[in-house]
């Protein structure tokens, strides 16, 4: 049996014998080819540089070394140098604002927001709290109507003071304008959010007008109302907390019913509730009614 079978193995290999040995001479063949060698010479030089790279750029971009972004609000940036914070995180002062609720010099706000995760050394721009308010050129306002100057001022960030009213035929239009009692001239340096105060044209009469209504009112429509009466707004107080949304006028002073002589320029004190602590309607009809009783009363 074991005669047989070496008998029938031998044929077999004896067959492959000569493809085996064409496959040992060609991979001879293709190993002594310099271009071989060049693209496997290539191929680990590339794997080599992959790694390199990719190691060079997780060491550079800090990959994984992240921290959590701190509050930094209310705080001066001396403060955060000295709690080692900038070991953590670079911190550099883009611009400023001016807040007089904030502490001068503090920081207002920053980005990326507080809780935000970054990498470390990740840079956080900060806005600080202006040690002087901004300042704004005068503008001119001369010969202006008053709903003009008034726009005016507020494109500026100003507002309008007090409002002085002259005999001349210019009604409501701009004669003088003025700066804590003196004249300021057009392109005057002052800051934000102060008050100009206006001389303006009485016009022809005797310069008595009715009070607007403001009972009900929203405290915007209460403001156009009067400005628009020229009349100016005085003191402004919420019963029910402030609340703009909510807060119509409750009271105000002089009353819509008073009989006095009011002239341009006068000032008009606003008292506000919640509408929705407060029954609106009932109170101005029966505010219509007590007048009408009054005014008859009068009459008679």
């Amino acid at each position: 049996m074991e005669f047989s079978a070496n008998v029938i193995i031998i044929p077999i290999f004896a067959g492959f014998q000569p493809h085996l040995q064409t496959l040992a001479t060609n991979r001879t063949y293709l190993l002594r080819k310099p271009y071989v060698k060049h693209l496997l010479l290539a191929v680990i030089i590339t794997v080599i540089l992959l790694f390199t790279i990719g190691g060079l750029l997780r060491f550079y971009t800090h990959h994984g070394d992240v921290v959590t972004v701190p509050d930094l609000t209310g705080l001066t940036p001396e403060q955060v140098m000295d709690k080692k914070m900038s070991e953590e995180i670079d911190i550099v002062v883009v611009d400023s604002v001016y807040d007089v609720n904030k502490q001068k010099g503090s920081i207002a706000f920053q980005d990326p927001p507080p809780g935000s995760v970054v990498k470390r050394h990740r840079t956080v721009y900060l806005t600080l709290v202006a040690m002087l308010p901004e300042q704004v050129r005068m503008p001119n306002l001369t010969d202006l109507t008053l709903r003009q100057a008034s726009a005016v001022l507020e494109t500026y960030g100003l507002m309008a003071g007090k409002l002085d009213y002259i005999p001349d035929i210019a009604k409501n239009a701009v004669l003088k304008q003025r700066y804590k009692g003196k004249p300021i001239e057009p392109g005057t340096l002052i800051e934000k959010g102060e008050r100009i105060d206006l001389v303006l044209g009485q016009g022809v009469g005797n310069g008595s007008i009715h009070l607007p209504f403001l009972l009900g009112m929203k405290r915007q429509e209460a403001i156009e109302a009067i400005e628009n009466a020229f009349f100016v707004v005085g003191s402004e107080v919420y019963e029910d907390g402030k609340d703009e949304v909510n807060a119509r006028v409750f009271k105000q002073s002089p009353s819509p019913s008073s009989s006095g002589r009011h002239k341009p320029g006068d000032t008009i004190s606003l008292v506000y509730r919640s509408v929705k602590k407060f029954d609106f309607d009932s109170y101005i009809k029966q505010y219509k009614l007590d007048s009408l009783r009054e005014t008859m009363n009068d009459s008679l």
